[in-house]
């Protein structure tokens, strides 16, 4: 019975000892935590990883499909600055913001609406005077400094391990990040990375509305849509995603401030590069929104000139 008691102790040593080695990580910190589960071996925990519908992806353009019921999405609570504070967290991963509100959005070839529940962001890193870009997709193999998430759920699930149940339980709205110029409504979350700089470190930052920090409404029109998974273990693959083509402007400066918190506590690795390689396409499709068709203001204006030219030509 001793005997028995010790092989089976032994055994939950070593199961242990394995899941504390077998946590998931990015490339970037593989050099300081051999052990780590990189991206090319997240399958290992969690079979989902490996599925037919993982993201990110690369949007080849040429292959895209116009979809002319995809007109502008519809934003509810977008302009609402709530009361409450927001839960701004490093978790180890990213730098993750919990709302307080919960802004809406639907219509589009969402059929039904889903509601905001966090933002995160993907980023790069710099080297010497060299930014390497850290988006998660990119288009025709072209990234961007970073990438901002925010994370939708079904309007009936309470929480996102409920909206897991469902088929079509998340909607991720994805924006790029250009290193441009100074971008004043980033300064409040920006300024609160100082007091995140470790691995569980939570701090609170005055609410803000979410249309401060994406593109104005007009410019939402454009963007592409396909189905895909969470970009992070479980892999979760039930999303809906929309990735825009207007970026959002920080400068460099800005941009460069995330990579001063860190991946764990004091010592260790600087958060940087902390973005999922793109992931096979395989039979999905990727569409097109119909406002991408619509001409440009400058060249609507020539046309409308050179029509009433050739029709006061044709009264003469």
């Amino acid at each position: 019975m001793e005997l028995l008691f010790l092989v089976l102790f032994a055994l939950h040593i070593l199961k242990t000892e394995a899941l504390v080695e077998s946590h998931w990580c990015y490339q970037s910190q593989k050099y300081e935590e051999p052990h780590c589960q990189e991206p090319r071996e997240w399958y290992k925990i969690d079979a989902t990883c490996q599925g037919k519908k993982q993201s990110p992806i690369n949007i080849v353009t040429k292959n895209v499909i116009l979809d002319k019921s995809l007109e502008p999405l519809n934003f509810e609570g977008y302009d609402v600055k709530g009361s409450s504070m927001w839960d701004i967290e490093n978790n180890g991963h990213t730098v993750k913001v919990t709302l307080n509100t919960s802004p809406k959005i639907g219509g589009e070839g969402l059929t039904r609406k889903y509601k905001a529940v966090e933002f995160h962001l993907h980023w790069g890193v710099q080297v010497e005077q060299q930014y390497y870009p850290g988006s998660e997709h990119s288009i025709d193999g072209e990234k961007q400094a970073m990438e901002l998430h925010i994370v939708h759920i079904r309007e009936d699930a309470s929480d996102i391990a409920e909206a897991k149940k469902y088929a079509d339980g998340v909607a991720v709205l994805a924006f790029f990040v250009k290193a441009e110029e100074e971008n004043r409504n980033y300064a409040t979350l920006i300024s609160e990375l100082e007091n995140i700089k470790y691995k569980g470190q939570t701090a609170q930052m005055d609410p803000l509305p979410l249309s401060s920090l994406i593109p104005p409404e007009e410019d939402l029109g454009r963007y592409y849509r396909y189905e895909g998974s969470l970009t992070t273990p479980d892999c979760y693959e039930g999303v809906i995603w929309t990735i825009f083509e207007k970026p959002i402007e920080l400068s460099l400066s800005q941009i460069t401030q995330f990579s001063t918190v860190h991946f764990g506590g004091k010592n260790s690795t600087y958060m940087a590069e902390n973005f999922r390689p793109a992931q096979f396409l395989n039979e999905r499709k990727v569409y097109w929104s119909s406002a991408s068709i619509l001409l440009p203001t400058a060249k609507l204006l020539l046309l409308l000139l050179m029509l009433t030219y050739i029709l006061s030509s044709l009264c003469q």
